[in-house]
């Protein structure tokens, strides 16, 4: 089966609207409203999760300060990455949401002149005063959508990265040690096979096998190998060891029965249930699943540690804030996200199993929510933060899972994988005109 195919009619018209100019797209004019009585925000978080329970308490504090009421529509993840540019460029824009950071998202819509640039109201509310370092890497692009540097596009309040869960019931029930090497990861992995157990929940058909996918290329990865993928300073050299290591091992655990082959039709959602209901033993994802797992696994004994032995980890600052250019209720908006900062807000989601920028370490009352915020803090400390692998081009998380589930289906082998992700890679570059 060729996935590819598949996706063809999907990626053509998402391609087309990367097309659209700056000109003809967005308005810089945007007249605002006088005495608007609503304004309406949009995100994909669950409600039940670190950030869905802040933003709750942030509607509602938003409310009661302004007297505007908050209409909120939960999307999906895949709602707003497949039609942002869509979206933003009708009448049925939000007046803020919640996008995805990166080149191929954020920065996109940054260049097409879709998003509100936020400059005058990083100085008005002094965001930049909590929003620093590699989480303000995300929030800034130029001209071309290139993020790190020129504007500030949109703001986060939260910080996440990819991390391994495990459920240490199944571990202790299964006579297996957590492990905390490589070696003991891959014989921890054999150990539930040998028992009949899928040991890792993977979904292909999102993101979970390609943040797996990259934090494998990121264990054999330097700081020039990241800026050369992530920020074109330089060319990425696709028969280098990280990116042969990374698509190798997939093959390999997919070969071993770690990875299931059916995988190639799962979600996120999807997976995270199964390790939520105990099909898995470990899943390898975010942060912003870990409130979830607080919620939906109380009285199960569950731990997470960084990806063994790697000095570089998925992650970055947390999705953004943006606010639609095309919005009649920008300063509103801007107050939003102001009350998203707030001691109040940022303490809740910190209790809440989330990892707040803004929080007063003093009031985190959670011994396990504590542990991941110090682990956090300490992946910054070390500039670890590898980023995620679809950013560079705004196809190419599409063309990514296409390429791994060809892989672990077996329908391509290893060097054929690696020759589409370089094409993919190469052409998305090149259409873009990212790189000088």
């Amino acid at each position: 089966m060729n996935v590819r195919k598949a996706i063809a009619a999907g990626l053509a018209a998402v391609t087309a609207v990367g097309m659209c100019t700056l000109a003809g797209c967005g308005s810089s004019g945007t007249a605002q409203e006088e005495n608007p009585t609503s304004i309406k925000v949009w995100h994909y978080e669950e409600d039940n999760g670190a950030m869905g329970v802040a933003w709750k308490k942030a509607m509602e504090i938003f409310e009661k300060e302004t007297g505007v009421k908050v209409e909120f529509e939960k999307k999906s993840f895949e709602q707003i990455r497949q039609n942002a540019s869509q979206i933003l460029n009708s009448d049925e824009a939000p007046d803020v949401m919640e996008y995805n950071k990166g080149n191929a998202t954020a920065g996109l819509l940054a260049s097409q002149g879709l998003l509100t640039n936020l400059d005058d109201y990083v100085k008005q509310y002094k965001w930049d005063e909590k929003v620093t370092g590699s989480l303000a890497d995300t929030g800034k692009y130029n001209d071309k959508g290139v993020m790190g540097s020129g504007n500030w596009y949109g703001i986060t309040n939260y910080g996440e990265d990819v991390i391994m869960y495990y459920n240490k019931d199944m571990f202790d029930k299964n006579g297996i040690e957590i492990p905390t090497t490589m070696d003991e990861l891959t014989d921890a992995m054999q150990k539930f096979v040998d028992k009949g157990i899928t040991p890792l929940a993977e979904g292909a058909a999102e993101y979970p096998v390609q943040h797996l996918w990259w934090q494998l290329a990121l264990s054999k990865a330097d700081d020039q190998f990241v800026k050369a993928y992530e920020m074109y300073d330089g060319d990425v050299d696709w028969d280098s060891e990280p990116i042969v290591y990374a698509t190798q091992t997939i093959k390999d655990w997919t070969d071993k029965g770690y990875i299931s082959k059916d995988c190639t039709g799962l979600k996120a959602e999807d997976v995270g249930q199964g390790f939520i209901n105990g099909t898995y033993p470990m899943f390898f994802s975010g942060t912003w699943w870990f409130g979830r797992f607080q919620n939906d696994m109380k009285g199960k004994n569950i731990t997470f540690s960084t990806f063994p032995q790697s000095k570089k980890v998925v992650g970055s600052s947390g999705n953004l804030w943006v606010i639609p250019e095309n919005s009649k209720r920008k300063d509103l908006a801007a107050k939003f996200i102001n009350i998203t900062l707030s001691p109040e807000v940022q303490d809740l989601m910190g209790n809440s199993g989330g990892l707040p920028i803004a929080a007063d370490p003093d009031k985190i009352t959670d011994p396990s929510t504590k542990e991941l915020i110090e682990s956090f803090n300490t992946v910054l400390k070390d500039n670890a933060l590898g980023f995620y692998p679809d950013w560079p081009t705004a196809t190419f998380y599409d063309e990514l899972n296409a390429s791994l589930q060809e892989l672990i289906n077996g329908s391509t082998d290893v060097k054929g994988a690696i020759a589409q992700m370089k094409s993919d890679y190469d052409k998305g570059v090149q259409d873009a005109g990212v790189k000088d």
